[in-house]
C-alpha cells in the first residue's frame, strides 16, 4: 500500500493507492492522526483504492469518530465499484451505522 497525504489550506487529501486491508490499517490512521490542528477537513480519495475489505469499513468509521472529535469534516470521494458495494452491503446489513454517509447521493442513487 502506497498513499499521500497532501494538504491545501485547512484540508487533508489521503490517497490511498492499492488495497485497503487489516495490514494497511494502521498505516492509514497513523498518518492521519498527525496532522495538524489548522487542518479541518480531511477528504479520503479512494479512486486508487483497488481492493477494500472489512478494514476499510473500520478506517471509515474511526475516521468519522476522529473527525468529530476533532471538528473537522470528512469526505469520501473516488469510490470505485468494490468499495462502493462493500459499503452497499454494510448499509443494507447495518443501517444503523450510517455507511450511507459515504455514498454519494446515497445507496439508492449509486446503484441506480
Amino acid at each position: 500500500m502506497i498513499f499521500t497525504v497532501t494538504q491545501a489550506g485547512a484540508t487533508a487529501v489521503v490517497t490511498p493507492r492499492g488495497e485497503i486491508d487489516s495490514d494497511t490499517l494502521p498505516r492509514l490512521l497513523s498518518a492521519v492522526h498527525v496532522l495538524p490542528q489548522s487542518v479541518t477537513g480531511v477528504t479520503w480519495d479512494l479512486r486508487e483504492a483497488q481492493f477494500v475489505d472489512v478494514a476499510g469499513l473500520h478506517l471509515l468509521r474511526d475516521q468519522r469518530l476522529a473527525c468529530q472529535e476533532a471538528g473537522r469534516t470528512m469526505t469520501v470521494v473516488g469510490l470505485g465499484r468494490q468499495p462502493r458495494r462493500l459499503l452497499e452491503l454494510a448499509w443494507e446489513l447495518f443501517p444503523d451505522c450510517r455507511w450511507e454517509d459515504f455514498l454519494p447521493g446515497g445507496p439508492l442513487a449509486a446503484t441506480g
